[in-house]
C-alpha cells in the first residue's frame, strides 16, 4: 500500500470521525442522538445475547443427540409385551409409510404380527411387511393387507363359499 493511500485512509477516517462528533455533540440535537444511539446500540447487544443463546442451546442439543447416537450405536434387544411390540410398529412403520394413518390395523401375538388393512399399490403390501420384520423384537409378519376393491386374503374363501350358498339357494 502507497503513502498515498494510506494518507486518503486516514483523512477520510478523520473526516469520518469528525462527522460523528460534530452530529453526536450538536448543540439541538447531540443528546437526543447519543441516547438514540445508546438504546440501539444496547437493544443490538442484548438480541445478539439471545440470539447467541438460542444457537449455544441448539448446539449442545446436537452434540448430546451425537454422544447418544454413538454410544447407543446398537438397540439392545428388549422383551416387549405384544401390545408394546404393536405399538412400536405402528410408530416406526405405519406412521412413515406412506399408507393413510388409520388404514393398517396392527396386532401382535407371540412376536408374530398381524396386519390388516387397505393399502393402495401391491408394493405397499410387501413393503409395509418387511419392514415391520425388521422391527426389533417382530419374529414373523401375517400379511393380510388387500387393495381397494379385493376381499381380505382371509376373508376371500368365506366370501367365495357365502356367495355360492346364496347363488344355490
Amino acid at each position: 500500500m502507497s503513502a498515498r493511500t494510506k494518507r486518503t485512509r486516514w483523512a477520510m477516517a478523520a473526516a469520518g470521525a469528525g462527522m460523528a462528533i460534530s452530529y453526536f455533540f450538536d448543540p439541538q440535537m447531540g443528546r437526543a442522538r447519543r441516547a438514540k444511539a445508546k438504546d440501539r446500540i444496547g437493544a443490538l447487544l442484548r438480541r445478539t445475547g439471545r440470539v447467541t443463546g438460542r444457537r449455544g442451546r441448539w448446539l449442545e442439543g446436537k452434540a448430546y443427540g451425537t454422544w447418544w447416537k454413538a454410544t447407543h450405536l446398537i438397540e439392545q434387544p428388549k422383551d416387549l409385551d405384544d401390545v408394546t411390540l404393536a405399538h412400536k410398529i405402528e410408530s416406526e412403520v405405519i406412521s412413515r409409510t406412506d399408507v393413510p394413518k388409520g388404514k393398517i390395523a396392527v396386532n401382535v401375538e407371540d412376536g408374530v404380527a398381524s396386519l390388516r388393512g387397505e393399502v393402495e399399490t401391491p408394493d405397499q403390501m410387501t413393503s409395509v411387511a418387511q419392514d415391520v420384520l425388521r422391527v426389533p423384537g417382530v419374529i414373523g409378519v401375517e400379511n393380510f393387507l388387500h387393495l381397494p376393491g379385493e376381499p381380505p386374503p382371509n376373508k376371500a374363501r368365506a366370501m367365495r363359499a357365502s356367495a355360492m350358498a346364496k347363488s344355490t339357494g
